[in-house]
């Protein structure tokens, strides 16, 4: 019953304008999994690949031409096809119940864009992946260039799977892109130091983002592994299990090493240590903060709600969630 009503045309959209094509997401916010909602997240990475840095550095489209991207978690698929617009070749992953509206997805937008420019989009396939299965991780064939993700970060008890998964699917050149809005400063700092025993990490700041789709706690980041970590993660130095971590066992499907650049030569991102994690600025961080930062008056009337723009629009809501969180109703 579940998987008809993650199909029906009744299920509310998002449209995002990228590189002059207009993006049309189906997303089911009512539905019982979160991998049915467009979150914010997804739309600052994309605006970052494409709207900034999409013509020169890293993440031209010529560099980018033919590399191999997995998407984690990757719900509406908004991450994911955005790599492939830029030329990769895409499998987007998400649990079998969020597949039917990914799909859907996936095979409306690219109908729609290589109508119109078909020599510059990748490809984008579909699949399911449970993090830590690696029957689904073999079949999805690692390693890959890139390795992508927003919003999968959001409960202490999937930082060891997601880990384990990465690790999996990743290989000595793969470039690691995640991003998501910091909602738990505990969840945050566990992740940072999970992260930062297996991996060079760092950040992109706000400034090399797109001017309008950002916020303060909305955090990307760009990984490799360590040089170090070559043999053993600090996951299996720990006890984890073999057969979780498969990064050196699975066979290698590219024929050629079509590997990215070190991170050492990623321009747009700065080194995370122990005193720059983001952390500090966001444990007093408020609703009414929220709103300074954006630069965005609190709408006094219905005319001035009916002017903001759909990311403003977005992020009131995400404020108001926020008031709501502790709110109980008796």
């Amino acid at each position: 019953m579940e998987h008809e009503r993650l199909n029906s045309p009744d299920t509310s959209a998002i449209l995002l304008e990228v590189l002059g094509h207009q993006l049309h997401f189906s997303q089911d916010p009512n539905s019982k999994h979160l991998g049915t909602t467009v979150w914010d997240a997804s739309m600052v990475l994309v605006k970052f690949l494409q709207e900034k840095n999409s013509r020169k550095g890293r993440f031209s489209a010529s560099k980018l031409k033919g590399k191999r991207v997995i998407e984690l978690g990757a719900g509406c698929g908004v991450a994911g096809f955005g790599m492939a617009m830029l030329g990769c070749d895409v499998v987007s992953t998400d649990q079998a119940e969020v597949l039917p509206l990914l799909m859907r997805n996936a095979e409306r937008n690219s109908s729609r864009v290589t109508q119109v420019n078909p020599d510059n989009f990748g490809s984008i396939e579909v699949a399911e992946l449970d993090w830590g299965n690696m029957d689904h991780v073999r079949a999805v064939c690692p390693p890959f260039d890139f390795v992508i993700g927003t919003d999968v970060v959001y409960s202490e008890n999937l930082l060891e799977p997601l880990l384990h998964t990465i690790l999996s699917l990743s290989g000595p050149k793969t470039t690691i892109l995640l991003g998501y809005e910091i909602r738990s400063t505990n969840v945050h700092e566990q992740m940072l130091e999970l992260w930062k025993r297996n991996f060079e990490v760092k950040i992109v700041p706000r400034s090399k983002m797109d001017s309008k789709y950002q916020h303060p706690s909305i955090q990307l980041f760009a990984m490799s592994l360590k040089p170090s970590e070559t043999g053993k993660t600090d996951s299996q130095n720990n006890g984890a299990g073999t057969d979780q971590i498969i990064s050196r066992e699975v066979e290698d499907c590219n024929s050629d090493d079509t590997g990215v650049d070190e991170l050492k030569d990623f321009d747009v991102a700065e080194e995370v240590d122990n005193e720059n994690t983001g952390v500090d600025e966001l444990k007093d961080f408020d609703v009414a903060e929220e709103v300074d930062n954006e630069n965005v008056p609190i709408p006094s009337n219905l005319n001035d709600i009916e002017k903001l723009t759909e990311w403003e629009t977005r992020r009131y809501g995400a404020m108001a969630a926020r008031l709501l969180r502790d709110v109980k109703i008796t």
